[in-house]
Parts: C-alpha cells; structure tokens; sequence
C-alpha cells in the first residue's frame, strides 16, 4: 500500500504486551481539558484514558501555543464497540471491492479502523483529539475528525497534500505537542494519537507495549 505500518500488519499483533495495571481515569475530571461529546456513550468509556495518557495530555495541551487548546473526541472504546466499527466498516469495503480477498479487506479498513484484536482505542492508550480556541471553536484542519478516506479524498491522512495551508499548519502544531508528549501518530489519521499500546511500541522499538485490553472495571 505505502510505508504506512498499518495496524493489521503482522509486526503489531506480534508485539509483546507487558501489562502495568495502570487504570482508566475520566477526563472529563481534568477541567483544563475539554471533553467533546459527539462520541458520547452510556457508560462514558469514550471519555476515559489510562492514567499516564491523560497526563500525557495535558502536557502536550501545555505545549500548544497560547490561545489553542486540545480538543477530546474519543478515548477508550470496548471491544465489542471496536468489532461493531472494524466490521461495519470492512463491509462497505466488501461492497466496493467484490473482487478483492479477505485479507486485502482487511488492509484496506485498517486504514481507518483497527482490527479489534490490536486496537489502540481498546487499549485505553489512544485518544482522537483536535484542536480549539479557547471558547471551543474547532480549528480547521483539513478534514473532519473521523472521516474515511473516501469522505474526505484522502485528507484524513497525517500527511496528506491536498489540504490548505492553514490546515497544514495546524496539523504541524499538534504533531509537535504531541509528539513531545512521547505519543505516536496513526499516520492515515491526523486526529489519532497513541502511548503505551501495541503501535507506540512497535514504531518506538521500546521493549513491550505497556497496555493491553482494558475494561472500566478492571484496568
């Protein structure tokens, strides 16, 4: 496809996980961080994050430039909810390519949905996040959060070229805070951001994730 690691890549399931036990805490809590709720959810897993991730967060918010702030979409997803989206997802795909195998399919919806097995959302380790103002005016920045390749014509990729320059460069302040967070891009999704999971491990070549499956119960 590209160099892009997509997540379905054999590299990532063969991660090890060291497990630490860390738990899921509600951001919406934290009232420096701003929690969207176009994800929202009964239990309000969305809103949830592994402890260090949230802290994470709030240093990379500390690092954007005055008057930008991060804007929380999703956070923790349950597994059920990531099988539910992964196959949703790989059906329209079916539709569009009747021809293409299983595993081709499977390629192609990990562009824009992780194979349950390995997501980062269930991880509690990911977060999809944009930017704001501070009264929460939503930044431009080149396509809408969660949108598939075919919505946005490619856009929603980190790197994509055929976005404004305003765009672009917001994209860049972001990438820079976050990055200095210690987190990982998903580089088809400028809005998805990971530390600790099976991913981060793999392109940070650190010696096991630090995160497996979580649940609201039980880390």
């Amino acid at each position: 496809m590209t160099d892009i690691i997509l997540l379905s890549d054999h590299r990532v399931a063969a991660t090890r996980v060291a497990e630490n036990g860390e738990p899921l805490v509600d951001a919406r809590e934290v009232t420096t961080l701003r929690v969207d709720t176009r994800k929202a959810d009964d239990d309000g897993s969305y809103a949830h994050l592994r402890a260090d991730v949230l802290r994470r967060l709030l240093l990379a918010q500390d690092a954007l430039p005055p008057g930008i702030r991060l804007l929380m979409v999703e956070g923790f997803r349950p597994p059920a909810l990531q099988r539910r989206y992964f196959d949703a997802y790989a059906a329209t795909l079916r539709t569009a390519h009747p021809d293409a195998p299983p595993e081709r399919i499977r390629e192609l919806a990990s562009a824009y949905i992780s194979p349950p097995e390995v997501a980062p959302h269930v991880s509690g380790g990911a977060v999809d996040l944009t930017l704001c103002t501070g009264d929460g005016t939503e930044l431009p920045l080149g396509s809408e959060v969660n949108a598939t390749p075919e919505e946005s014509a490619g856009g929603c990729r980190t790197a994509a070229a055929g976005i404004d320059a305003e765009s672009r460069a917001n994209r860049a302040v972001m990438g820079r805070a976050m990055t200095a967070a210690g987190f990982v891009n998903y580089p088809t999704e400028w809005w998805h951001w990971s530390y600790g999971d099976r991913y981060w491990a793999l392109l940070t070549e650190a010696p096991a994730a630090t995160y497996g499956p979580a649940s609201l119960s039980h880390p």
